[in-house]
């Protein structure tokens, strides 16, 4: 989902949308619905194999469920209980895959679980941790540990009652960048990536689909395709019951998705260290408190079962006040500082798109995937569930299963490879496979050598955000002026050109929360001076 706030960010006026250019007069190898992590994953390893691929979301790369994770790169430790050993596995295997691919974007980070002998007795938790320590090989995450919080910096923020507890090791991803990174490796690759484009039709006819593409205004245009990926997530069973035909007219037939809508709060910091926690509540889920945006906490996630009748609604979703106050009263039950509703800054809702399983409780809900295929006519892949961590997984399988039905398979290639920005050899020399987090750092020394007129936290969030991309936004700049303006604070015209040109970015909400998450840190007249810009600029191009 898009974010959500009390505050209403300000939205901005739309540039141009991105138009539904013509890729060419012959039809495409594969046509992907949906800019999601799945559907820019699918699209970049398609497209990385030779294939001829065009992707189609119908609004803002990662607008929805993509840019509403609690944004962690982890094998799921709760997963364990439900006995969901293959997925945990399988995200455990991703995560060093993933930390290797973009140390500017991902990067390590240690949780520490307090522990509440009325949750689950110590003996359980670990065995927990001595499995997910060991189900999959590590070299770059150190294992788990006890901890005694009455001399551990992560107990000074706790209640004075949690005299133990239990410390191990995931990771943590900017999460709407993530699924951008993967569109822009795509285009480079050769892929067409249209945003603000929907295909609002699409069927077979003489051993191919036929696709109708309706841009922003209206614009229409067809476009053949030998193969179609239905990426959309939570409207993946709404695109096959509405939009998809056979050849002879009828919708296809499609299995059930849960739709689980899951909620962040974000609070002003409310511990000074760099590690995260993991809380036992006495329904027994659990909740995160993440080191935010330097000045932050970010405190998540909730279960809430969206009806299907809802579905039009989703891109509209919003925390609710009862979910706020679960996270507050939760979060309370630990922090010495009670978290209250009066404290959230800004709340975002995601609604994931569930495989139905049966599970009576949403939280027990598999969070695995399912490629669906079928190959009567034009080969047909749809994805049902997911979740971030195992994206690239399920991009390569996807990839495989398409080349196979198109009697043309080629090799695989993501699980070694760079995400755009990610090589920072140019910079720092040979990366250290198992020190990216290092390379990281002499980056961003070597970004501020390059260019010493940077404030420190400015050439660290440029750094952050880019990789060694940012030569492509800062150039040959020599000082603060040749920026540009300086549009709010750390924000100049350089940037914001760069994300109008390379990014997708069409009205200041692209910019201040899913390209960055300036909005954050902005006054709402702050915000305001973004959307002013962007909309001066729009009728320039006009």
């Amino acid at each position: 989902m898009g974010p959500s706030s009390d505050r209403h960010p300000t939205r901005g006026i739309s540039a141009a949308p991105t138009p539904p250019s013509d890729p060419g007069p012959e039809p495409v190898d594969v046509l992907v619905v949906g800019g999601g992590i799945n559907g820019a994953g699918i699209a970049r390893d398609l497209a990385g194999r030779g294939y001829r691929v065009l992707l189609a979301e119908a609004q803002d790369l990662a607008s929805h469920t993509s840019s509403s994770s609690t944004k962690l790169i982890h094998g799921g430790l709760r997963y364990l209980e439900y006995y969901e050993f293959a997925l945990v596995r399988k995200a455990l295997q991703e995560r060093e895959v993933l930390l290797r691919s973009a140390p500017h974007l991902m990067w390590p980070l240690r949780f520490v679980m307090p522990h509440d002998p009325a949750m689950r007795p110590a003996w359980m938790i670990r065995v927990g941790l001595f499995l997910y320590d060991h189900l999959a090989r590590r070299e770059l995450l150190p294992g788990s540990e006890g901890l005694d919080l009455r001399r551990h910096e992560a107990g000074a923020p706790l209640q004075p009652r949690f005299t133990r507890g239990f410390a191990y090791s995931d990771g943590w991803v900017d999460d709407a960048r993530l699924v951008l990174l993967n569109a822009q490796d795509a285009r480079d690759k050769g892929a067409t990536v249209l945003t603000r484009t929907a295909v609002v039709a699409a069927q077979r006819e003489a051993g191919q689909w036929r696709a109708t593409l309706r841009g922003e205004r209206g614009e229409t245009r067809t476009l053949r395709a030998r193969a179609l990926v239905n990426a959309a997530g939570p409207w993946a069973e709404q695109f096959l019951r509405e939009a998809a035909r056979s050849a002879h007219g009828e919708a296809l037939a499609t299995r059930s998705l849960r739709l689980v809508k899951g909620s962040h709060i974000v609070v002003p910091r409310c511990f000074e260290h760099p590690h995260a926690y993991i809380f036992q509540n006495p329904d027994k889920r659990i909740i995160f408190a993440i080191p935010y945006e330097q000045d932050f906490t970010l405190i998540g996630t909730t279960d809430v079962e969206v009806p299907a009748a809802s579905l039009q609604g989703l891109a509209r979703a919003r925390i609710d006040a009862d979910e706020i106050a679960y996270l507050c009263e939760q979060a309370s039950r630990y922090f010495r500082r009670p978290v209250t509703p009066q404290q959230v800054v800004w709340s975002y809702a995601g609604v994931r798109p569930l495989l139905d399983d049966a599970s009576g409780d949403p939280a027990a809900v598999t969070r695995d995937y399912l490629l669906e295929t079928h190959r009567d006519g034009a080969p047909l892949l749809t994805v049902w569930g997911g979740k971030i961590t195992t994206f690239r997984k399920l991009a390569e399988d996807a990839a495989d299963r398409i080349g196979e039905m198109l009697d043309q398979p080629r090799p695989a290639w993501t699980e070694g490879a760079f995400l755009p920005g990610g090589d920072l050899s140019d910079w720092v020399g040979a990366a250290q496979p198992r020190h990216p987090q290092r390379d990281f750092l002499r980056f961003v020394q070597e970004v501020l050598r390059r260019y010493p007129f940077l404030p420190p936290a400015l050439a660290h969030r440029l750094a952050r955000a880019y990789g060694a991309r940012v030569e492509r936004v800062l150039d040959d700049a020599r000082d603060l002026q040749a920026l540009g303006a300086e549009v709010a604070p750390g924000l100049f015209e350089r940037e914001l050109d760069y994300l109008r040109r390379e990014e997708w970015a069409c009205d200041a909400e692209d910019v201040l929360w899913r390209r960055s998450k300036l909005g954050l840190h902005y006054s709402e007249a702050q915000r305001a001076q973004v959307a002013r810009w962007w909309d001066g600029r729009a009728g320039a191009a006009a």
